[in-house]
């Protein structure tokens, strides 16, 4: 009897002891995320994590419009967020959501290039014969492919550069483009333009957005992610002060503060 109370004993005490937060691992997501918020999302992970460093967050970069595919074919995302609110919109609407959509941010087009003086163009002078190459992400899966399109064909251009563009798989790779030399300029996002690497490396101008329709962004938590407290506090992180203050610092417009048009 002593030996079974003592192994009771030691069953109680390893119990508790795995119960005990200290012992319990942190949890663990995977997100999705629009290419544009590539270096605004890495600092708000990173601020997040402060007080919850054993937790692990991994953010996957590319393209809304292919997340969102993978997404109804079943990847093991916990959030989405897409830089076209509608695609975060149609997967809740489909039901691959746990959330209702929540607006986070309205992205901003901008041209951009390190090889010339890009602060004061206009669309006008991609006209310019020694631009042989102009990158945009591609608009049949990349919001800000689809707002520059639209941005081109409302300045009349569309036609006339049609056959210089070269498409970007999502807005990272379009910025890639332009780095490399494989484009002279680049029709991409703010946020990408505000990073360190690229400001030291180029200018930009802000591209008026009067000629395209707005880059309104949003994120759901998925359906896969439900029961995952983790998930529902990083989503509710994402509307707080300080991932707020990170969102303004490249560039974009808080929900709340975007005009209305």
């Amino acid at each position: 009897m002593r030996v079974l109370s003592r192994v009771l004993a030691i069953l109680v005490c390893t119990t508790a002891l795995l119960c005990s937060p200290a012992a319990q691992a942190g949890g663990s997501i995977m997100v999705a995320a629009a290419a544009d918020l590539k270096f605004a999302m890495d600092e708000i992970v990173a601020a997040f994590r402060k007080t919850r460093p054993d937790d692990r967050i991994e953010v996957i970069y590319g393209s809304s419009g292919k997340f969102h595919t993978q997404i109804q074919q079943g990847a093991p995302f916990d959030l989405y967020f897409s830089a076209d609110i509608a695609f975060a919109k149609s997967l809740e609407s489909e039901g691959f959501a746990a959330s209702p959509t929540r607006p986070y941010a309205v992205g901003r087009i901008v041209l951009w290039s390190n090889s010339r003086d890009a602060s004061n163009m206009k669309l006008e002078d991609l006209l310019d014969p020694t631009i042989v190459k102009i990158a945009i992400a591609n608009p049949r899966h990349a919001p800000y492919g689809r707002r520059a399109e639209e941005a081109l064909r409302s300045a009349g251009l569309w036609d006339k550069v049609q056959d210089r563009l070269v498409l970007g798989e999502n807005i990272a790779q379009t910025a890639q483009f332009v780095q490399t030399g494989n484009a002279q300029v680049g029709i991409i996002a703010l946020a990408l333009a505000l990073n360190p690497t690229l400001v030291k490396a180029g200018g930009y101008a802000l591209i008026d957005d009067a000629l395209h329709e707005p880059l309104e962004q949003g994120f759901i938590v998925t359906r896969q992610a439900a029961s995952k407290p983790l998930a529902v506090a990083f989503a509710d992180f994402i509307s707080g002060p300080e991932a707020r203050d990170i969102m303004v610092r490249y560039g974009f417009v808080l929900p709340d503060e975007a005009s209305t048009n």
